[in-house]
């Protein structure tokens, strides 16, 4: 049985290899880009459980597919690098990435580091499968009644407001784009622009801090999206 689907974008043709073998061991499905142009298309269209993108790439860097996925996608993204002094200003950048490895590395570590975000991953959609309370600092989502507290108050929510928030609660830390939350938000193919989903946060941000002046947990990234943290 496979343990999931890892895209490997990469242009040294060795070291994708390496990867190759070692994930291939630990019984994941494995497919290889050597040039980046062609990563966010052939990632859309196949959905893989996670990706390893190099960052520097012939075609179009790793950052800016980064950036282009998480526009779509909240698909695990791991970062290979070259020097430390570029994952430092690669986390400056918050480019959506949810891990960073530096060469020259062990591709067991590698192997490792893919296991515990998948675990990560698996554990929260579990977690939000059985609980029937979301819980994070202040702020309490009973998802059974579909009802909000903040700091000990109750927030009247509609419904986008309250699934925008239950969203991103769910994923602390996580940037989510406009896009993937209006296609998590709506799920009938309407047309919904970037300026309504702005607007529904506005709204959220004002609701919560009239409960919790104390408390702003949903922050903008600029260019991308929203987290909660």
């Amino acid at each position: 049985m496979s343990a999931g689907l890892i895209y490997i974008v990469e242009d040294e043709v060795k070291i994708a290899q390496i990867l190759v073998d070692y994930l291939v061991k630990d019984n994941y499905d494995v497919k290889v880009l050597y040039r980046g142009d062609e990563a966010v298309e052939r990632i859309m269209e196949s959905k893989p459980d996670l990706v390893i993108l190099d960052v520097m790439l012939p075609g179009k860097s790793g950052i800016n597919i980064c950036k282009e996925l998480r526009e779509h996608s909240n698909v695990p993204i791991m970062m290979l690098t070259a020097r430390i002094d570029e994952m430092d200003r690669l986390v400056g950048l918050k480019v959506g990435a949810d891990d960073y490895v530096c060469k020259p590395f062990l591709p067991r570590e590698v192997v490792a580091r893919v296991n515990a975000i998948l675990r990560r991953v698996n554990r929260i959609d579990d977690e939000e499968e059985k609980s029937t309370e979301l819980v994070y600092r202040s702020i309490t989502l009973d998802l059974e009644c579909f009802k909000c507290h903040a700091n000990g108050q109750y927030v009247e929510l509609t419904p986008v407001e309250y699934r925008l928030l239950q969203i991103m609660v769910s994923r602390p830390k996580r940037v989510f784009s406009r896009e993937s939350l209006m296609q998590k938000c709506y799920k009938d193919d309407r047309i919904v622009s970037d300026r309504t989903i702005d607007s529904h946060v506005k709204n959220l941000r004002k609701k919560l801090a009239a409960a919790d002046p104390s408390e702003e947990i949903i922050h903008s990234i600029y260019g991308v999206g929203y987290k909660v943290e």
